[in-house]
């Protein structure tokens, strides 16, 4: 069996745990972005916004995340398309190590003892397979963006063309 993969234990966990932090979620927010600004300053740059707001819409993100953990197949397309839209903010894949580090880190401070080394095998699984579904849109979106533009063929709407290219 292979180590990396995700298993129902490793949801069990990551969800119980999500549950201790969500009392706590503004205060995890700010040690999440102050720790990966520590990580790497020049990320601060791809936040534009508040970054009190951005924290909120972070951790909405994770609750649903986390909560949809046990239907994985009906959030991936969601996870998909914070992927392609991370890309076009500027998100690179070299960021993703960075922002694991910083949420496990955050995770420790949150939870303190019951961040046990289970707790934290399970989010790094989780996150990785997160992760690693974003990063593969996020190439797949920027791969399309290179592409020429379809050419129409005889017999075949255009619209048909048009949808083809938006999957």
């Amino acid at each position: 069996m292979r180590s990396d993969v995700m298993r129902p234990e490793h949801v069990r966990l990551v969800q119980a745990t999500w549950r201790r932090v969500l009392p706590i979620k503004d205060t995890a927010a700010q040690l999440f972005y102050q720790r990966l600004f520590e990580i790497d300053p020049s990320l601060r740059a791809l936040f534009r916004n508040d970054i009190h707001q951005q924290g909120a819409k972070l951790m909405q993100v994770m609750d649903a995340a986390v909560n949809g953990l046990s239907q994985l197949e009906r959030i991936l397309p969601s996870i998909q398309e914070l992927g392609r839209r991370h890309a076009d903010y500027g998100v690179e894949d070299h960021h993703y190590g960075m922002v694991g580090a910083a949420l496990l880190w955050t995770l420790g401070k949150s939870l303190g003892a019951e961040f046990t080394p289970q707790v934290k095998d399970a989010w790094a699984k989780v996150y990785g397979l997160l992760a690693t579904t974003m990063r593969e849109a996020a190439a797949t979106a920027r791969v399309r963006a290179t592409l020429p533009a379809p050419q129409p063929i005889e017999g075949l709407p255009h619209d048909y063309l048009l949808k083809t290219r938006a999957r």
